[in-house]
């Protein structure tokens, strides 16, 4: 039987965290191991995009773990614990927590991303305003920059179209000027609606 099949049947079509019912997908819980099976959950999009971190976390979203952290199934627990420990800070997740017990196969599974050592702090890519950048937005310079390493002027107004994320700096964003790559801080660029 194929696996999301068997993910749909298990979770009866539903969030396997949240219980939500649109939008669910297959989430592979990290770190996975091709040898390794019943490491995958149904998911979805929101519980998916704040695991990931590429959403900002909102715990009343998160409440929910009140009763998946009690599912059977290991990954849905795993996740669960990990989760909590990322709002461990608020006095319903440390109650939580307290509850929750994981043999020692499962910790070291929990424990192997090092997941549960952040806050519920995620680092996003923002413009002045505070919107978040995606890859590919459009955006509005609001200052003129002058380019290190070239007789480039970029003028305030210009749009720079299909940025792309400096993955290990949320400052900064790629994109063409004038035909010219350039890096770009994101305090001086306003994403286009």
């Amino acid at each position: 039987m194929k696996i999301e099949k068997q993910l749909q049947e298990r979770s009866g079509n539903q969030c396997e965290l949240c219980a939500a019912t649109g939008d669910l997908q297959i989430y592979e819980v990290p770190p996975t191991s091709g040898n390794v099976t019943d490491r995958e959950i149904y998911i979805c999009n929101t519980c998916t995009a704040q695991i990931e971190k590429k959403e900002e976390l909102d715990a009343k979203h998160w409440n929910c773990l009140t009763s998946s952290m009690w599912s059977e199934v290991p990954a849905v627990q795993v996740v669960a614990w990990r989760m909590l420990n990322r709002f461990r800070n608020e006095s319903w997740a440390a109650d939580l927590l307290e509850m929750m017990y994981l043999d020692e196969d499962m910790m070291t599974w929990a424990k192997a991303t090092g997941d549960h050592e952040g806050d519920a702090g995620v680092d996003l890519h923002k413009d002045c305003n505070g919107n978040i950048l995606v890859g590919g937005d459009t955006v509005t310079l609001i200052k003129d920059l002058d380019v290190k390493g070239s007789t480039l002027n970029a003028k305030i107004g210009t749009a720079v179209r299909n940025i792309r994320l400096v993955h290990d700096n949320t400052e900064q964003i790629e994109g063409k000027v004038d035909g010219q790559t350039i890096v770009i801080l994101t305090k001086f660029v306003k994403k286009q609606s």
